[in-house]
């Protein structure tokens, strides 16, 4: 039977009995923490925090988008799990980064 509709309290079935609560969260966690460190929007923050003044201001702002980013990254990323399988998934990824790539690879040959 499929489901018609995105449903929230759904999860998708553990691969291993190894992946514990703990281990999805501490690799989530480090592999976001490294890809964020010293990247664009960290340093956006710094100089907005050293602009204003007011960095928990700006702390509690670049938390809250972060947060929102995350949350849609994750509804979606459920989303099309629910619709598409895993290797089109991963097929699709690959394409979007290869064109990605090749873009930038473009702009800095031709500038």
């Amino acid at each position: 039977m499929k489901i018609d509709t995105f449903d929230l309290t759904t999860t998708a079935p553990k691969t291993k009995k190894s992946d514990s609560v703990w281990v999805v969260f501490t690799t989530t966690f480090i592999t976001i923490f490294l890809a964020e460190i010293g990247d664009k929007t960290q340093l956006s923050t710094l100089l907005m925090s050293a602009q204003s003044h007011a960095p928990w201001l700006v702390f509690l702002g670049a938390g809250a988008a972060l947060v929102t980013t995350s949350l849609l990254g994750v509804l979606l990323g459920g989303f099309i799990a629910s619709r598409l399988s895993p290797k089109t998934v991963e097929k699709s990824a690959g394409l979007v980064l290869l064109l990605v790539s090749s873009m930038l690879f473009w702009d800095v040959i031709h500038g």
